[in-house]
């Protein structure tokens, strides 16, 4: 229990410095709504509806936030500006919590699901690449066994970049020369695994959202490949998006989730940005979990996301469930 107690405020410590520039932005804007206000009424609404708006919360789920404050005032008749802060932190996990979604329990796969297939997407320069090395690193910490795939075959840096994070965590890469299929990849890839009894296969995939019609041919056909090894692969189909980006991540999901069956997203760069409401937003938008946040360089700083736990360290609160 003392270890998991460590490592689990080790975590806190992480989650709270990844958000600490969102909760100062977003801190900042509340402060400034209610500023000469004592209680919270229409113009505090209107206010704090413009606040989560520039936050990078999404207009929807903006929207869906304010209706429910409103009916709170509405209940309790009068609510102090003081006591916002705490409404919002309640409603927006309560929120999350509707997404019908489960928190993620660690870095952890299912029973029975041996290998456990995860087909990585995303566009070039969201952290896609450095996100499967940080998975390997974890899935490998937690005693799993780990084969990468270098399917992102049309850009060099990509390959040699996966190869790198293969060596730095102690995993095997399964690679082929540039402009290779990207499905006989995947095909060698799994193939490996299974003959070496790996716990988790990850595969990495070509980044290019310019025409989603090829997107979307290519992204089936390494699909229905894997399938020839694995015939439930892949798994899952992990979506990363760059926080820092604010809305330009939502059109991301937007367009992947119709060119792929996407079942989990990875929001990385949340550390160095202020858009860390993207995060509420996409989860609530996409109804797709959002399985792991990333909170700096470091290997231990990709973290599964629990909407608690982001919420409270969002808020500054230290009573976390």
């Amino acid at each position: 229990m003392g270890i998991f107690s460590f490592f689990s405020k080790e975590k806190k410590e992480t989650l709270d410095k990844g958000l600490s520039k969102t909760k100062q932005s977003v801190f900042s804007k509340i402060a400034r709504a209610v500023a000469g206000k004592s209680k919270v009424d229409d113009e505090v609404l209107d206010n704090l509806e413009e606040v989560l708006i520039t936050s990078d919360v999404g207009v929807e789920t903006t929207l869906k936030i304010i209706r429910r404050i409103e009916k709170r005032v509405a209940q309790d008749k009068y609510i102090n500006t003081e006591e916002l802060n705490h409404i919002l932190r309640d409603e927006i996990a309560a929120l999350l919590t509707e997404n019908n979604t489960v928190d993620a329990a660690d870095f952890d796969i299912p029973d029975g699901k041996t290998p456990y297939v995860i087909m990585v997407v995303g566009v070039n320069g969201v952290g896609k690449t450095t996100t499967i090395g940080k998975l390997a690193y974890q899935f490998k910490k937690a005693g799993k066994s780990v084969y990468l795939g270098a399917a992102d075959t049309f850009r060099a840096a990509a390959v040699e970049q996966l190869v790198i994070w293969g060596e730095r965590v102690g995993v095997p890469v399964v690679k082929q020369k540039m402009g290779s299929d990207p499905a006989s990849v995947a095909f060698d890839t799994l193939s490996s695994a299974v003959a070496n009894h790996a716990d988790v296969v990850i595969i990495d995939t070509a980044g290019r959202l310019h025409n989603k019609v090829g997107l979307m041919n290519e992204l089936t056909k390494i699909k229905n490949v894997m399938k020839k090894v694995v015939s439930d692969a892949p798994h899952e189909v992990l979506l990363v998006l760059d926080g820092s980006t604010g809305q330009n991540a939502f059109e991301q999901a937007k367009q992947f989730t119709l060119a792929t069956e996407v079942n989990a997203m990875a929001i990385t760069k949340l550390d160095g940005t202020a858009k860390g409401g993207v995060v509420i937003g996409i989860s609530d938008q996409f109804k797709i979990p959002v399985k792991y946040i990333g909170l700096g360089e470091g290997m231990e700083d990709l973290q599964v996301f629990r909407r608690r736990e982001f919420v409270d360290s969002l808020f500054g609160t230290t009573d976390s469930k």
